[in-house]
Parts: C-alpha cells; sequence; structure tokens
C-alpha cells in the first residue's frame, strides 16, 4: 500500500479495511487478518495496525474475540456507506460543484459521461 501525507497511515489502514468490507471481501461476522498480520502485510509498525484496529472497534466496524481474533461487526458495511455518503455529500460534492461551475459542465454532462463508464 502506498500511503499519503494528508492522513495519518492509521486512518489510511482503517479506510483499507473498510474498503475491503465495502468490496465484499468480508462480510459480516468474517474473521479480518490480524493485527500483526495486516502489518507485515501493508509493511508498517504493529503499533500502528494496533492503532487502526482500535479506531474501527471504537466505531463499531470490528469487534474482538478474546483469543480468536478481530472479526466484522454485524451491519458493519451499512454503517461504511452511511458514513462515508454523508462525508462525501458534505466535503467533496460541494467542491466539485463549484469546478463544475467554473468549467461550465452540467449535469447532462455527467449524465452523458456516467453512462459511458
Amino acid at each position: 500500500m502506498i500511503f499519503t501525507s494528508d492522513k495519518p497511515i492509521y486512518i489510511q489502514m482503517a479506510d483499507r479495511l473498510c474498503d475491503e468490507i465495502l468490496a465484499g471481501k468480508y462480510v459480516d461476522d468474517d474473521r479480518i487478518p490480524s493485527v500483526r498480520e495486516y502489518a507485515v502485510l501493508l509493511e508498517v509498525n504493529t503499533n500502528t495496525a494496533v492503532k487502526a484496529y482500535d479506531e474501527l472497534a471504537r466505531a463499531n466496524i470490528i469487534y474482538n474475540k478474546r483469543g480468536l481474533g478481530y472479526f466484522v461487526t454485524k451491519g458493519a458495511r451499512k454503517q461504511i456507506l452511511k458514513e462515508r455518503k454523508k462525508v462525501f455529500m458534505k466535503e467533496r460534492l460541494p467542491e466539485l460543484f463549484r469546478q463544475m461551475r467554473m468549467l461550465d459542465i452540467s449535469m447532462d454532462d455527467v449524465r452523458a459521461a456516467w453512462e459511458k463508464e
């Protein structure tokens, strides 16, 4: 994974795990890689992975079964979608609309591009 400087690595790791849940790699009650496994996979310090997992546990995306590891919380995918949609609508969409106005891009232009995709 290539990390950016715009947010802490542990947040980027948590986002990646959420992306994997959204993509269906992990579903409700699936076991996810251990903290150590994920740290090795992403080539980061184990403490950084611990912070990522703690963040996801606090957000009720994953839960720990003592001695067994971490698992995806029931409804986690729905919760992630809800939160990400909220952030998109509040933070990204206004900037997108501003750019569209500046560049004279209509909703019809967007619709045509969407249909091509």
